[in-house]
């Protein structure tokens, strides 16, 4: 179980590794670590070196933090992350986001790669989350309350309507489709029978996925600002004649990379230039 002073000690870590203060954050997942070739690192540490941060063991997910700077603007990265599925407890999953403020990030970006529910969707599509449906079972607020922090937090507004703008302004500077809609996360790590995604569909889902959500709470509790969005690297269930799989979301992910990677490095030089 991590603890308060694990948490300090991994930000002081950060702090002796590099000179630059980023306010920026982000989460790299599945698709979108292509981002990194146009990533000037000043610094790296992987996460077994970090105070503790949570190990990684899914593919696409290298478990390996940066600081450097992205379309000219100072970022930190976080390439790749443990899930709830893997057996990590939701307090191990977003370790890694509650060091974040205590380093000095403001802001926050997350990616992932998620099932398209939404009929209108097709693979290599992206999505900006408006907001999100959490089916995991649990709260990662779950547990005895944290000095400090808001116990009961208000997510009527998860999502930042300014960071959000930002995404959809770098999207059309790459000509980069960006729909918009809401992503509901599950544990895990079976994909959804087809049942499962009508039903999610009635409950206004878009897209579907098993992560982003408990950082995106954890991130709120700690005041961060958080904008999040979705390589739609598959349909789900029953949306399509074929099966599912994980290297059908890694295959989909390798088509689009270059245009994950042009999003997220638009994103980072419009918000340099909005600070």
């Amino acid at each position: 179980m991590s603890s308060t002073l694990d948490l300090q000690i991994a930000a002081a870590r950060l702090r002796k590794l590099s000179k630059l203060r980023p306010s920026l954050a982000m989460v790299l997942g599945s698709g979108f670590n292509h981002v990194l070739r146009q990533f000037t690192v000043d610094a790296e540490i992987p996460y077994a070196k970090l105070a503790g941060f949570p190990k990684t063991s899914v593919a696409g997910h290298d478990g390996k933090l940066f600081i450097g700077r992205l379309g000219g603007t100072p970022v930190l990265v976080l390439n790749g992350r443990a899930h709830f599925y893997e057996g990590h407890a939701l307090e191990q999953v977003t370790f890694p986001v509650r060091v974040l403020p205590e380093f000095g990030i403001r802001d926050l970006l997350l990616t992932n790669a998620a099932g398209g529910v939404n009929r209108r969707f097709r693979p290599g599509d992206f999505m900006y989350l408006t907001d999100h449906i959490n089916l995991m079972g649990t709260n990662p607020l779950r547990g005895p309350a944290i000095p400090g922090l808001p116990r009961f937090v208000d997510l009527t507004r998860a999502y930042d309507a300014t960071l959000s703008g930002l995404l959809a302004s770098a999207a059309r500077a790459g000509k980069i489709k960006l729909r918009r809609g809401v992503y509901l996360a599950v544990s895990g790590p079976s994909y959804e029978t087809p049942a499962e995604i009508r039903a999610f569909a009635r409950l206004g889902a878009d897209a579907v996925g098993m992560s982003t959500v408990p950082e995106a709470i954890v991130a709120r509790q700690c005041g961060l600002k958080v904008a999040a969005v979705s390589c739609i690297t598959n349909l789900a269930a029953g949306r399509s004649s074929g099966g599912l799989s994980h290297a059908e979301v890694l295959e989909t992910a390798e088509k689009v990379k270059t245009l994950a990677a042009l999003l997220l490095k638009n994103f980072a030089r419009l918000y340099g230039q909005n600070q």
